[in-house]
């Protein structure tokens, strides 16, 4: 009995308690390369650490990934952003990452916790981190049949939680979704630096793949434009 009733109540600790990503470095998914690390540092979104080195293999905590959605879509240029600062228990106005945690709150882009707080230092799975990636992208309003097709050739897509399917459609649709050898997304583990920098490479490639407005040719001796 004694056993019994320590085990309920670690589980009513773990209903009670945001969802931790695990310690454990996730298996490598395919993708990321040298390149990608490099386009994303050199438009800033991303940096380095101090030694010099991008540590693509760390895993990306809260506070981390607020700041790179504020610097990728440049959320402190939205109007939410004037609006009055919010109160949050574990985000002293001294926290580095004070500023853009108010901001990624402020615009929706992501969420606080019970009690308006923000637990910044905990660890991001690769399904929050999509979907909060799509949702300062834009999430497309697919019809649920159409999520289930587009997420129908992984493997393992029913362990991807309903909130995030909408949102990791629209990453698999715009061809920003990296995943393992088997083609996996592994929602449910924690996203590295190397996996972030995957995703932002390929947006920043569309973004320099959009067309400009052509120029229309001079032809001599043509009639004038009305």
């Amino acid at each position: 009995m004694r056993q019994l009733s320590i085990t309920l109540s670690l589980v009513a600790l773990l209903q009670n308690s945001p969802a931790i990503a695990q310690a454990q470095v996730p298996e490598p998914t395919s993708g990321i390369t040298s390149d990608s690390i490099q386009q994303v540092t050199a438009v800033k979104w991303m940096t380095n650490f101090s030694d010099g080195k991008f540590y693509p293999e760390r895993l990306l905590s809260r506070a981390e990934l607020a700041s790179i959605m504020v610097k990728t879509f440049r959320l402190d240029k939205r109007q939410a952003v004037n609006k009055e600062n919010l109160t949050i228990p574990d985000v002293p106005r001294s926290y580095w990452a004070f500023n853009d945690i108010q901001t990624v709150l402020k615009t929706d882009i992501m969420k606080g916790y019970r009690g308006n707080e923000f637990f910044p230092n905990q660890k991001v799975t690769r399904a929050e981190a999509l979907a909060i990636f799509a949702q300062a992208y834009g999430v497309f309003q697919f019809s649920d049949d159409a999520v289930n097709e587009i997420l129908a050739s992984h493997a393992d897509e029913k362990s991807i939680p309903a909130w995030a399917r909408k949102a990791i459609a629209t990453v698999a649709t715009e061809g920003f979704l990296n995943t393992d050898a088997q083609g996996n997304i592994s929602p449910l583990k924690p996203i590295t630096r190397g996996d972030m920098a995957y995703v932002l490479s390929k947006y920043l490639q569309r973004q320099q793949q959009q067309p400009e407005t052509p120029e229309v040719p001079i032809i001599p001796n043509s009639p004038q434009s009305p």
